[in-house]
C-alpha cells in the first residue's frame, strides 16, 4: 500500500502537466523526504487583464494599460520582488477559513476576507521573454509562495494589472522536466520505475546515511595501508 501511495506521488510529479496551478507545489507533495529541494518555476503573464483567481481560468475584473511598461522597468522592479518578501495570498487558494478551502467558499458564493500578508521567499527570478502584452519569468521560490500574486504584484507596482497564462514546474526536488517528464503514454510502472532509477537520495539523506552506516559499523584493526575509518 505505501509502495502504491509512493508511486502515485512520483506520477504526479512526473506529469510536469502545463495547467495553472490553483494551490503551492509543496501541498501536492506529500513525501518532503524524497522531494525536498526549492521548486523552480517558468510563468507566463499576460498584462492589462486581472482575474478574479490571478490565473487564466478565472474571470476578467479589471483592465489597465501596458504601454507604458518597458522591458528595463520591469527587469528593474523585479529586484524589489527577489528576496524575503512579504506576499498576500490569493483569495483562490487551498489556504483554510472554518476548516474549508477558501476557493471552495468563493465557488459557493460566501464572502472571504483576503489573509494577512505574511513572509516568504525568492531566491531567484528573472526576465525571460519580454513581449507585451504577454511576459515569461524564471522563478527559484520557497515554500508556502504564489507565483499567481507574484504577477498580480509585479503588473500593480507598474500601474498595471496582469495574470497568468501558463505555469510550468520545471524542477522539483530530483525531478526536473527535462529529464524524468514522462508523455501520458508512459504513465505505467515500468516507466515511472525507470525515471527514478538516476535519481539519488537527497543531499541531508544521504549525509545522514553516511553517518549511520558509520556509527554502526565496526572499526576495523589496523594494518598496514589501513587509516582506520575516515570520518565526511
Amino acid at each position: 500500500m505505501l509502495l502504491l501511495k509512493f508511486l502515485y506521488i512520483i506520477f504526479q510529479t512526473l506529469s510536469f502537466r502545463r495547467v495553472p496551478v490553483i494551490c503551492p507545489v509543496h501541498q501536492l507533495i506529500k513525501d518532503r523526504t524524497l522531494i525536498c529541494s526549492l521548486p523552480f518555476k517558468i510563468a507566463v503573464g499576460e498584462l492589462g487583464k486581472a482575474t478574479d483567481t490571478l490565473d487564466v481560468t478565472g474571470n476578467v475584473v479589471e483592465e489597465k494599460s501596458y504601454d507604458h511598461i518597458t522591458k528595463e522597468a520591469f527587469e528593474e522592479k523585479l529586484k524589489q520582488f527577489t528576496g524575503e518578501i512579504m506576499q498576500v495570498p490569493p483569495l483562490y487558494s487551498a489556504l483554510k477559513k472554518d476548516g474549508k478551502r477558501m476557493s471552495v467558499l468563493l465557488k459557493q458564493g460566501q464572502e472571504v476576507e483576503a489573509k494577512p500578508a505574511r513572509p516568504v521567499t525568492v531566491y531567484s527570478l528573472s526576465l525571460q521573454d519580454f513581449s507585451p502584452p504577454y511576459f515569461t519569468i524564471d522563478v527559484e521560490c520557497g515554500g508556502g509562495f504564489y507565483v499567481r500574486s507574484l504577477v498580480d504584484d509585479l503588473a500593480k507596482a507598474q500601474s498595471s494589472c496582469a495574470h497568468i497564462k501558463e505555469l510550468t514546474r520545471t524542477k522539483q526536488g530530483q525531478f526536473t522536466l527535462e529529464e524524468h517528464a514522462l508523455k501520458e503514454d508512459r504513465w505505467t510502472l515500468t516507466d515511472i520505475s525507470q525515471a527514478l532509477q538516476p535519481c539519488p537520495n537527497p543531499p541531508g539523506q544521504q549525509k545522514n546515511a553516511k553517518k549511520a552506516k558509520s556509527k554502526h559499523k565496526p572499526t576495523p584493526s589496523k594494518s598496514k595501508g589501513d587509516d582506520g575509518d575516515t570520518n565526511d
